[in-house]
């Protein structure tokens, strides 16, 4: 069973901004476990050099970004959502 989280497509502009805000806010919460369950069990990652898969190992990599970057702050911005 999949893992729903509203909103949903199809997204309007009010929506499409709601989404956005959720993922910055998980992001920003700089909580691996809450931002790692927003992806697929196995889900797969590059970044730079580094190649991941499934959730364990995203959970360890933001960990590990974010015992390093201790002012890290993500901001989304909505360029379209049709």
């Amino acid at each position: 069973m999949s893992e729903a989280r509203p909103p949903l497509p199809p997204f309007t502009a009010e929506t499409s901004a709601q989404k956005a805000r959720m993922a910055e806010d998980a992001w920003n919460s700089r909580d691996p476990a809450r931002v790692a369950l927003a992806y697929t069990k196995d889900s797969r990652w590059r970044n730079r050099a580094e190649f991941l898969q499934g959730r364990d190992a995203i959970q360890a990599f933001l960990t590990r970004k974010w015992s390093r970057e201790l002012d890290y702050r993500l901001i989304k911005e909505v360029w379209a959502f049709h």
